[in-house]
């Protein structure tokens, strides 16, 4: 067998196609960068924000190496609708980066959520990963192998899937399932060389987080329980998923990647 080191470090992922949810803002937008960066061509999801997508693309190159595609992801069938549309944009997917998801930022006590809130942060959050995963990991068992791995799952989950969330129950409750998710594909997908793994990210400076971060009495709290004092960078967290679907993360499967800067140690 020939060591991938043999010809030095690289986190090339050239000839590969990956598939990044969420990718017009934030986490997403970073990747996207990066993949792109290290090789990959991608495609990229987003909800409303037409204008911050399209000037993506055009900063990774255009559409024959970056494709954006308007998706609401509320649904299993939703998670379904964007895989298909994505492969059909290159013929095959080799990394799924599940990175959308919603916080209802306003403050909900479990006895006053509402039953439509609960729904709304789960099929964001849960359901439609399922059928992300189902249609990804089907199509990644019926195409050849590009070399390496046949696949690369990467799930965004958070620390509040560790350690709970007081009022954001709902948001907390969907994290935690993706970290249960994760150990339970890798269980039955590693054998068939399809690596599941997921990031686990702490306080992170984006647009979902900024009214908190920005709020003087939160923003005090948040940082006296980080050992680290302040809050990612994007690229922060995004730096770890591309490594997970590297050939450096060979031996790496079922990993809960904690990146939030020493707040909850945590697997």
């Amino acid at each position: 067998m020939q060591n991938i080191f043999d010809s030095g470090v690289s986190l090339s992922l050239a000839g590969r196609v990956a598939l990044i949810t969420g990718g017009s803002r934030g986490i997403g937008a970073a990747a996207v960068r990066m993949f792109r960066q290290a090789g990959a061509r991608v495609v990229f999801s987003y909800r409303s924000a037409e204008a911050q997508a399209e000037a993506l693309v055009a900063e990774c190159g255009g559409e024959d190496v970056c494709r954006a595609i308007r998706q609401e992801l509320a649904t299993a069938e939703d998670g379904q609708a964007l895989v298909a549309a994505a492969v059909a944009a290159w013929g095959r997917l080799d990394c799924l980066i599940v990175n959308h998801g919603i916080w209802p930022p306003h403050d909900a006590p479990i006895g006053s959520m509402t039953v439509e809130q609960w729904r709304g942060t789960l099929g964001i959050n849960l359901d439609s990963v399922f059928g992300l995963v189902q249609v990804s990991v089907a199509q990644m068992q019926a195409q050849p192998t590009n070399g390496g791995a046949r696949g690369h799952i990467v799930v965004v989950s958070s620390t509040a899937g560790q350690r709970g969330e007081a009022f954001h129950a709902d948001y907390a409750a969907s994290k935690g399932a993706l970290i249960s998710l994760t150990k339970s594909l890798s269980s039955e997908l590693a054998a068939q060389g399809i690596y599941c793994n997921c990031v686990a990210p702490g306080w992170v400076a984006t647009e979902m987080s900024a009214a908190a971060l920005e709020h003087p009495e939160t923003s005090k709290k948040v940082m006296a329980a980080i050992p680290l004092g302040r809050a990612a960078q994007v690229e922060e967290i995004a730096g770890p998923i591309l490594f997970l679907c590297t050939p450096l993360a060979g031996f790496i499967s079922g990993e809960i990647f904690n990146v939030n800067g020493g707040a909850v140690l945590a697997g």
